[in-house]
């Protein structure tokens, strides 16, 4: 009886491990990668980068955790394409190159859309952002208007939209016979909030959401706000990744899953459809 009982063990074990093994194929072979492994930096994986510093888009917890819209935005992207996602932290003024690189495969950073970017990489609008001048609590230089800037100490971080808009605002100050900016730029966001915080700026520039975040926790006063709206993109190097990820937009827009991301972080969503603005190849 012992052997007759150890032999069924033995079977059903054998079954159940069959089975399991049969299941799991079947559920690998449902969600095979919608991207070919020629068009990723790593086979089965979106390689994403980020600059977590602008709260609560992107940035890291007090548990070392990365968390955003973004960072939920890129996972979802990931799981329906059938890829793992994975994020690289990198300052933004390293991001375009990266990508031409193929160092990762999405800039997933909130990157503002231009024309000049739109003919080097796949863009996909998704969002729309502005932006806001952030001064200490209080707002002592009772800023409230862009020419309050003129002979003011603002910091920015380097190379992105903000800091080309901050120099055009500078030039127009100064066409009217105001004082110039003093513009200072720095790696990211936070070491410019920073600097802020430090008194070693007068005001700083972000992006709204960010602004409202850091006003919300009562650290700095938002100023101005609604500059320059301009549409935020994903960008991609692949032509056939770009296509993919417009496919996993208009799947979400159907669903209501887009929408719904946008309205918990006070964002207004994409009603039309979601396409790729880009070079064509």
């Amino acid at each position: 009886m012992k052997k007759s009982f150890t032999g069924f063990n033995m079977c059903s074990t054998l079954a159940l491990l069959g089975l399991l093994a049969v299941s799991n194929t079947a559920s690998a072979q449902a969600c095979a990668p919608k991207v070919a492994a020629t068009e990723l930096v790593k086979p089965g994986t979106l390689v994403m980068s980020t600059n977590p510093t602008l709260p609560p888009m992107q940035f890291v917890d007090s548990a070392g955790v990365l968390k955003g819209m973004r960072i939920t935005l890129g996972d979802e992207i990931a799981k329906r394409l059938c890829l793992k996602s994975e994020y690289i932290k990198i300052e933004f003024s390293a991001m375009v190159p990266g990508l031409q690189a193929g160092r990762w495969d999405v800039i997933n950073t909130g990157i503002f859309w231009t024309e000049e970017r739109a003919k080097l990489m796949q863009m996909i609008q998704y969002e729309a952002q502005a932006m806001s001048i952030s001064v200490s609590k209080g707002n002592p230089l009772k800023i409230s208007k862009p020419e309050d800037l003129a002979g003011r100490t603002v910091g920015v971080e380097l190379g992105g939209f903000e800091e080309r808009k901050l120099k055009e605002l500078d030039e127009s100050l100064k066409a009217k016979g105001l004082k110039p900016i003093n513009i200072r730029t720095f790696d990211n966001f936070a070491t410019a909030y920073q600097a802020l915080r430090a008194g070693q700026t007068e005001a700083s520039v972000s992006i709204d959401s960010t602004a409202a975040e850091y006003a919300k926790r009562g650290e700095f006063d938002r100023a101005i706000s609604g500059m320059f709206a301009t549409p935020v993109a994903l960008a991609m190097k692949s032509p056939a990744l770009a296509k993919a990820i417009e496919g996993v937009f208009n799947e979400m827009q159907k669903d209501g899953s887009y929408a719904k991301l946008m309205s918990e972080y006070g964002l207004l969503a994409n009603k039309d459809p979601i396409k790729i603005n880009g070079p064509t190849k």
